[in-house]
């Protein structure tokens, strides 16, 4: 059996589709497997000459697509790259899968999965859709079809059709599985496999060991951490409020880490109200990330709401991994916001309750031990249920499975019981 995984960003790009796809395909690879992976020959943040069009990286074959790099800067350049890969993706696919290969299709670019499914299907190969963003609702939810309701409709039933002929279909959260559901979907044909961190990449670090945290000056302080992709899908406001309501605190700082189309506007933010204890970081190597990680006591993950069955923050696995406590902005019911409250790895605060954070990192600086519990809390849950070895292992006899049976698993049980 062959797997090849379709996903528009692998290693060494540093994006969080890429990351989870490398790790599994890396792991495959070392258990045996004959991995292929199409990407394309871009970085997410375009800060990079092109990748080599094919290599073998630790045992992975990698073949790295020719489409359009506008960027990610303007919408229609957005479209046009998107368009590209699945264009190329159709016409590598037509002339190179073979009979019996298991075709794991992901989420980016939006809608792959409908280039991909005629092509793996006409040459006998089997569709797995591992999906990590839900489109076109993520979409709808921001506002970008709000002219063309028309378009949101007739994508979402196309994407429906190439869920139907999938063998299977992958979701991250048990809302996303269920959504799907009540959209038709075949129980037999859903898996909830929650995304993962290394828990040995990334692990705890106590603070006077950590070098990040003494090089930015950040000894003896209360660092609120955000560390990522500054995107559409994650509110940034009640933290600025926040942070100006604590400035004139000196031992409470914030540090945000990372880029994004939204990072601009955070700024912006920052300097019109002269806040001194905000600072800004580009996004580390992954040589740092357990340093980087390690540097807040609390990590800030957020979500709007509206997105809670579309997007899961992969962020929050890492900041497990890392031993540090959460501080979800968002829906107090939703997925994260789940997990931080029944296993007491954070807190969780609501949007637009500025004065309520404040307070509640306040009262968190003042009382370390209690933070200190919840990083604990955070690595145990890690461990019990989102470290990758048992991702992987999980990954393993599922793709097994297909290729020896040639058909979906039988039963409907979920192969994950977590809450999240």
């Amino acid at each position: 059996m062959r797997t090849i995984f379709v996903n528009r960003y692998f290693h060494p790009d540093q994006s969080a589709t890429s990351r989870m796809v490398s790790a599994l395909a890396f792991g495959l690879a070392r258990q045996g497997g004959a991995v292929t992976v199409l990407a394309s020959r871009a970085f997410h943040d375009g800060s990079a000459s092109p990748l080599a069009g094919r290599e073998t990286c630790s045992g992975v074959e990698v073949v790295r697509l020719s489409t359009s790099r506008f960027g990610r800067g303007t919408l229609p350049g957005r479209a046009a790259d998107y368009l590209s890969f699945h264009l190329a993706a159709f016409g590598w696919l037509s002339r190179n899968i073979r009979r019996g290969d298991v075709v794991v299709v992901c989420t980016d670019p939006p809608l792959i999965s409908l280039a991909c499914a005629l092509p793996i299907r006409l040459r006998g190969g089997r569709m797995v859709n591992w999906i990590m963003d839900l489109f076109p609702e993520t979409a709808v939810e921001l506002g970008f079809l709000g002219k063309a309701p028309f378009l949101g409709r007739l994508a979402a039933w196309l994407r429906d059709r190439s869920i139907a002929r999938s063998r299977l279909t992958v979701c991250p959260t048990e809302r996303m599985a269920d959504y799907l559901l009540a959209r038709g979907v075949p129980a037999e044909r859903l898996r909830v496999l929650h995304h993962w961190s290394d828990a040995a990449e990334i692990h705890p670090i106590p603070k006077d060991d950590n070098h990040l945290r003494t090089d930015w000056g950040y000894a003896g302080k209360f660092v609120v951490g955000y560390s990522g992709n500054f995107g559409r899908a994650h509110e940034f406001a009640t933290l600025i409020e926040a942070a100006t309501l604590l400035k004139d605190h000196p031992d409470v700082h914030f540090l945000m880490v990372g880029g994004g189309y939204k990072l601009q506007s955070v700024k912006s933010a920052v300097q019109e109200r002269g806040l001194t204890n905000v600072v800004f970081k580009p996004l580390q190597p992954a040589r740092n990330l357990a340093e980087s990680l390690g540097v807040p006591d609390l990590h800030v993950v957020s979500l709007l709401p509206c997105l809670e069955h579309c997007i899961i923050p992969s962020k929050f696995y890492g900041i497990l991994a890392a031993g540090k406590p959460t501080l979800f902005i968002g829906d107090p019911k939703g997925s994260v916001a789940t997990v931080v409250t029944a296993e007491q790895c954070g807190v969780t605060i609501e949007i637009g309750q500025a004065e309520t954070l404040a307070r509640t990192i306040s009262n968190l600086a003042a009382t370390p031990e209690r933070v200190a519990a919840m990083g604990t809390a955070a690595r145990a849950v890690l461990e019990a249920g989102y470290a990758y070895d048992r991702a992987l292992t999980t990954w393993s006899t599922l793709l097994a499975e297909l290729a020896e049976r040639h058909r979906v698993p039988a039963g409907a049980v979920m192969l994950e019981q977590r809450p999240l």
